[in-house]
């Protein structure tokens, strides 16, 4: 069982302190192992969120009994950091146990240059105020969040849900992450980066765009290609091609290879099916197609892959 610290501070969000808890300490007793969670502060004073609401959480004086630190927000405006929570985090990384941040927390590991010439990513509305104060970090503005197993930044508000759901597929596998997606009642993995949600105007008819992906999504094994993508939007392959670069920030190409690798993986994990059958079903070519864009973009074999996270956790 993993131990979580999740930070508050003395202007905390309450929107991503409460995907925080919703994610990571909400009790969930069909799920071995689950994680423990405790809201924690360094500072013994209340707390004061949004719209005057106070609030007080637990005191501590070190991290060293947790295993994974999640930072929901962070000031934006006082940079200065207390000594003894500088030396608590700067400890827990340097012992290689995870940290996450939400929206502005990652303006916290910047200021403690633990994002030093590592990508890192905040709410675009902070993004140029955290590049001017903190040039030697590498900003990425086109994906919802970054994670390399050790520290993961991830940019708006509700881009915290997208990174915690893909910590929580790593620790127990696509089946139970997609479960706590269901029950928070979002999507179990986002395409695209933050860019794609600025001063978006919200469609007064129903996206025919957005069905003919999640029809996709269905339909992988089904031999499906651009032109068919296009039809089905009522779109012309030249508007469809242009919408897809605009609102995904990628291909469709690109776009049908990862939801047809999520599925393998999903596969991989849940069932015993030949590697052959995988392919077919999530529908690659060949399983020559499967095995060269796993390594392309996991890394490793499927063959690798299964025996790494056939219902087995990581902890």
């Amino acid at each position: 069982m993993l131990r979580v610290a999740i930070l508050a501070n003395e202007t905390v969000s309450l929107f991503e302190l409460a995907s925080a808890v919703e994610l990571f300490a909400l009790e969930r007793p069909e799920i071995d192992r689950w994680y423990r969670a405790d809201v924690v502060s360094f500072s013994a004073s209340a707390k004061q969120a949004t719209a005057n609401l106070i609030l007080s959480c637990h005191t501590i004086k070190t991290l060293k009994n947790f295993d994974m630190l999640i930072i929901p927000s962070w000031s934006t405006l006082d940079s200065s950091v207390s000594n003894p929570l500088r030396d608590e985090v700067l400890h827990f990384h340097k012992d290689g146990k995870r940290i996450l941040t939400f929206c502005s927390g990652s303006f916290l590991l910047a200021e403690l240059g633990l994002l030093d010439d590592k990508p890192a990513m905040t709410h675009w509305r902070y993004a140029s105020v955290f590049q001017q104060r903190y040039p030697q970090v590498q900003y990425v503005d086109n994906r919802l969040y970054v994670y390399d197993g050790q520290l993961g930044c991830s940019a708006g508000s509700a881009a915290g849900i997208d990174l915690g759901l893909e910590v929580i597929r790593q620790d127990f596998g696509y089946e139970v992450a997609n479960q706590v997606a269901r029950r928070l009642v979002v999507s179990a993995h986002r395409q695209g980066g933050q860019a794609q949600f600025v001063q978006t105007v919200v469609p007064k008819v129903p996206d025919q765009f957005a069905a003919t992906l999640d029809w996709a999504i269905v339909n992988l094994n089904n031999g499906l290609d651009i032109d068919t993508l296009a039809i089905k939007a009522n779109m012309s392959r030249r508007s469809f091609d242009r919408k897809f670069r605009t609102t995904m920030n990628m291909s469709p190409s690109q776009w049908l290879t990862q939801q047809r690798l999520n599925k393998a993986k999903a596969l991989l994990e849940q069932e015993t099916w030949p590697i052959e059958q995988v392919a077919d079903m999530a529908g690659f070519e060949s399983v020559v197609t499967l095995r060269h864009h796993f390594k392309q973009q996991v890394g490793i074999s499927p063959k690798v892959y299964r025996q790494q996270f056939s219902g087995r956790q990581n902890f």
